[in-house]
């Protein structure tokens, strides 16, 4: 059994009608959300030796919270079985103990644990909510917090405020998003010609690796064209695998990948480009630009006219704030460190200042 079903039957037969009998009017939302990786449905054997099993979040208002968050969680250790369809029910910790701060309670006996949407939010992403965002700030939050946040469902949602904030994240704002494949295409168009040049002088390894980081750069924009957000590296490509465009973008990568050359390696690489942009005009970004394969200048290496697309790609945005940013990108284009990634506090600081937010 997967660790959600697994989870939502832990909700469905012990914990909600123990509530319903112990704290009757506790209006509540439940689901998982922000680790794990059957909130993608990505879990296996392996998963279970750290935090998998019978757990479940409930979400309550912050005066339900401070009259019944801390009591609840302990008579629950002492009501709750010790197993649940063969499972242990107790906290399997690494590397997340059970939640213990202002706005969430947990206990190690267990996998109940009540938060409040704002302690939430804000511990989870660093915001207040997403009628705070503009678009500065959305370019500060993370892909796999945000995906980690929206992607599981939701086991029961009392007054529907968890799902209407869960829907107002699930994706990024059209500009935004604009933005976000203006970037793409610029990290693609600086290193495209990279792949030949670094053959052409015998380095085969370094032309390899060019081609493996344009490899998941391909990747990356065909999230952003089927809009989803993108998880951290251990499912990326699962995650990518599942996507509609990857049945025709896998062949191509994986020729690339594999390719004994540099010729075929990045000629591989640039009818992925094309599939890309191909799909980018089909849904009506990009007006009259027409993606083109062929030589880089006047050099023997294949690339498409990367410049033109980012031009239709800013051009497509109508929010000035983001059609006057540099063509940098959001935070999970400038950097992948897991430390930067997971800092939702330094990452929007590192963002306002790599975009000049303070000026705009």
């Amino acid at each position: 059994m997967q660790g959600i079903e697994l989870s939502r039957r832990f909700y469905n037969d012990v914990v909600r009608p123990w509530l319903s009998e112990t704290a009757p009017d506790l209006r509540h939302a439940a689901a998982l959300s922000f680790y794990g990786s059957e909130l993608l449905g990505f879990d296996d054997e392996t998963s279970r030796d750290h935090n998998w099993g019978p757990r479940v979040q409930l979400f309550v208002s912050p005066e339900a919270f401070a009259q019944h968050a801390r009591p609840l969680v302990d008579a629950f250790a002492v009501a709750a079985p010790s197993h649940f369809l063969g499972e242990p029910i107790g906290w399997r910790s690494r590397p997340h103990p059970p939640a213990d701060h202002a706005g969430a309670a947990g206990h190690v006996a267990h996998g109940l644990e009540i938060h409040t949407i704002e302690s939430s939010l804000e511990t989870g992403l660093g915001i207040a909510g997403p009628e705070t965002l503009d678009p500065l700030d959305w370019l500060g939050l993370s892909e796999q917090k945000l995906l980690a946040f929206t992607a599981a469902p939701l086991f029961h949602d009392d007054d529907g405020r968890l799902g209407d904030i869960r829907a107002a994240l699930a994706y990024f704002p059209r500009d935004v998003w604009l933005y976000k494949i203006a970037c793409q295409w610029r990290r693609i168009a600086e290193e495209q010609a990279f792949v030949g040049r670094a053959g052409q002088v015998g380095d085969d390894l370094g032309s390899r690796v060019i081609a493996a980081r344009l490899a998941r750069d391909v990747m990356r924009m065909g999230f952003l064209l089927e809009r989803r957000y993108a998880p951290y590296p251990k499912w990326f490509g699962s995650a990518f695998a599942r996507l509609p465009l990857a049945k025709t973008l896998a062949p191509l990568l994986e020729r690339a990948l594999l390719a004994a050359g540099w010729q075929a390696r990045g000629e591989a690489l640039a009818e992925a480009y094309l599939v890309l942009a191909q799909r980018q005009i089909a849904d009506g970004i990009g007006g009259e630009c027409e993606p083109v394969i062929g030589p880089y200048f006047e050099r023997p290496f294949a690339t498409i006219n990367a410049d033109d697309l980012v031009a239709a790609s800013m051009g497509a945005i109508a929010d000035p704030r983001l059609s006057g940013l540099p063509i940098i990108g959001s935070l999970d284009q400038v950097s992948d460190a897991t430390p930067v990634l997971t800092d939702t506090a330094g990452s929007r600081r590192m963002m306002e200042a790599l975009l000049g937010g303070s000026e705009q």
